[in-house]
């Protein structure tokens, strides 16, 4: 089911964002934070298999959009990982979840006091340094010189764009740092447990029916993560 959710914004306000929602009242309750910019539209459909697996093992799941994110009509550009944390918190509360599950770098937004899995997670600094190489190889192919160091700096001060997702400067400079250590409360599943390549190094968009059965059956019976 498709619904809205109300995400904090500024000035203690908020504004509606679209949440998918997987809800037939069951006792476990997953909020699910997807992967982000460039690999979120890679595993957008992976992410979806997942909750639909869990929804035939009796466990309701909930994907909301964060401001700045998929359908969200918030500018990007003025979001941050700080102010995304805040939204999640606020979007597991409202969908009163038990349980997180995130997906690649949308490790670093979970809830810290919220238990779950963190599915193949990736620091965001190198999520970061892989779409700044994307673009300085895209625009090398275009005849175009640009220096990381350069483009650093830039980003620094007003921005930068990568991957078609416009980051703003505090944004840039939060993705820039390597993230808190995981929470204890968290369980680590890693691509090795799920067998298979991950569906973020593929060229286009993909999907991926075992793997996220896999993935599911893991979060369902986390006694079955053996490795």
């Amino acid at each position: 089911m498709i619904s809205t959710w109300p995400a904090p914004i500024a000035d203690g306000k908020t504004g509606e964002e679209l949440l998918v929602s997987f809800d037939s009242g069951n006792q476990r309750r997953v909020l699910v934070i997807p992967a982000l910019f460039d690999e979120a539209n890679k595993m957008r459909r992976f992410t979806l298999q997942v909750m639909r697996a869990l929804a035939r093992v009796d466990i309701d799941s909930f994907l909301p959009d964060l401001p700045g994110q998929n359908e969200s009509l918030r500018d990007l550009s003025k979001q941050t990982l700080t102010s995304w944390r805040a939204a999640a918190v606020a979007a597991a509360s409202h969908v009163k979840a038990t349980e997180v599950l995130t997906i690649r770098a949308g490790s670093t937004i979970a809830p810290a006091d919220l238990p779950g899995t963190l599915y193949a997670p990736i620091a965001p600094h190198k999520q970061l340094r892989s779409m700044m190489r994307a673009r300085a190889i895209a625009a090398r192919e275009a005849g175009v010189e640009e220096h990381s160091e350069q483009l650093g700096l830039s980003a620094r001060a007003d921005g930068i764009t990568l991957a078609g997702w416009p980051i703003g400067a505090a944004m840039f400079s939060e993705l820039e740092t390597p993230g808190e250590p995981q929470s204890t409360a968290h369980v680590v599943i890693d691509q090795k447990v799920i067998g298979g390549r991950g569906l973020w190094l593929r060229a286009e968009p993909d999907e991926d029916a075992e793997q996220a059965e896999r993935l599911a059956a893991l979060i369902a019976n986390p006694e079955g993560n053996s490795e």
